[in-house]
């Protein structure tokens, strides 16, 4: 059998027929941040000092209790977890109940959008795997002279870098950009931001722009080596605020003219 690094890629439209696979990966996709971002949260110095303040306190409370001490420390941890997994959990509930309801009718019959997906070529045994994912919405300034904020829910008004859209106020906003565990660093999510880049060329839209979260340090150095930068920050989720506070996640905004 051919070993994985002799697989060759190729991304085609979406298919009905790829909808299990598709929705697998978008919930791995999106779950598989949690424990990164916890991690990075317990790593703040704040959150290690009220860590171990409890684990303090747990331990005089409990008359020198090591486990007292463990278990207050924990609890910290814990509810920091929770935050975490709350904010991607709310994120991929949202999208699940929008966009990826429908995914025919928001993507594949509306020609301003467009959902495509890597598909490693057929090994010895004729078998093709979907692999990865990326996905592209149309946006058009002129509907109440908002966009969508795709993180919490809202809308956002116009800034001054709408100036430069197109003459109808039209541009694309990537998302669901995944590429499944096994297969990366094999320079795939470079191939799915140029689908997406090109579609937006093809389109006619003047930029691509593209939310993403403080942890995912790795799709960020990707997207700057496309030339995106960033152009807002700000932590409003489908979580409560609070939680994004505590979990010290922020919503990076992306955006490139084309």
């Amino acid at each position: 059998m051919a070993q994985k690094n002799d697989f060759r890629f190729s991304i085609r439209e979406y298919r009905p027929s790829d909808e299990h696979v598709v929705m697998s990966l978008f919930r791995d996709g999106i779950l598989e941040h949690v424990y990164p971002a916890f991690f990075k949260a317990m790593s703040h110095p704040d959150h290690v000092g009220v860590a171990l303040s409890l684990s303090m306190a747990g331990y005089v409370l409990g008359g020198s209790s090591y486990f007292q001490a463990l278990l207050f420390g924990s609890a910290w941890a814990g509810l920091l977890y929770y935050c975490c997994h709350e904010i991607y959990e709310g994120y991929m509930t949202g999208r699940l109940s929008t966009d990826m309801a429908d995914i025919r009718a928001n993507y594949l019959e509306n020609p301003d959008s467009g959902l495509w997906v890597a598909e490693a070529d057929a090994d010895a045994n004729g078998h093709s795997e979907v692999v990865g994912m990326v996905a592209v919405t149309g946006k058009r300034r002129g509907e109440k002279g908002e966009r969508f904020d795709e993180w919490n829910g809202g809308a956002m008004g116009d800034g001054p870098e709408f100036a430069q859209d197109a003459v109808d106020g039209s541009y694309g906003e990537m998302s669901h950009a995944v590429v499944a565990f096994p297969w990366r660093r094999r320079h795939l999510g470079s191939q799915l931001t140029g689908k997406a880049l090109d579609f937006c060329k093809e389109r006619g839209y003047a930029r691509l722009v593209l939310d993403v979260s403080s942890p995912q340090t790795a799709a960020i150095s990707l997207y700057q080596k496309f030339g995106f930068v960033q152009t807002e920050c700000h932590r409003n989720t489908h979580a409560n605020r609070w939680f994004s506070k505590l979990a010290r996640i922020n919503v990076v905004r992306m955006e490139k003219f084309i």
